[in-house]
């Protein structure tokens, strides 16, 4: 739900090694509506954050009123490898979602964290439309399938457990 849910308004680059951060200015129409704000950073070699510390800071804005600012840590991202050519390792954070969206131009700027030994290749921002989220009924769902399965497992292994004899033979030896 997180990485592919509605459809892909755009990947926009925002930093690149030796050009520095720069904003991306984004044209967003009403019917884009929830947009999920994701960024995907290369870095050179392992990344080792704590969750105390931030790597990028993200804001966007529209109409000079602010609609999102966040921080991202990659603490908890699993990181996966950019291509074998490079030996970049990329890792993704949701920096959030805007909801509602007001037809306009939005910019998004993001920046450099408080951590220093990040050594970035690049960075993307990446954007998605109708971006759908987690239906809060389906987690009592799932409890109460899990509940019905298991009572249902315990009655079939009831119902096997018999303690008669088995049947005398009708022929062959001992009948």
């Amino acid at each position: 739900v997180q990485n592919m849910s509605g459809r892909e308004i755009g990947r926009y680059p925002v930093y690149e090694r030796g050009g520095g951060f720069r904003p991306v200015d984004v044209q967003l129409a009403a019917a884009d509506a929830p947009v999920r704000v994701l960024v995907d950073m290369t870095s050179i070699g392992n990344l080792t954050l704590s969750g105390s510390q931030t790597a990028l800071t993200l804001t966007a804005s529209t109409g000079g009123r602010t609609v999102l600012a966040e921080t991202m840590t990659f603490a908890h991202q699993e990181p996966r490898n950019d291509s074998p050519q490079s030996g970049g390792i990329a890792y993704r954070d949701e920096a959030g979602v805007i909801d509602p969206v007001a037809p306009g131009t939005y910019t998004f700027v993001v920046g450099p964290g408080d951590a220093d030994d990040i050594e970035m290749r690049s960075v993307e921002l990446v954007l998605r439309a109708g971006a759908a989220g987690l239906d809060p009924r389906a987690t009592p769902i799932g409890y109460v399938l899990m509940a019905v399965g298991f009572v249902g497992f315990v009655l079939s292994l009831r119902g096997k457990s018999s303690s008669a004899e088995p049947p005398k033979p009708r022929w062959g030896r001992g009948a």
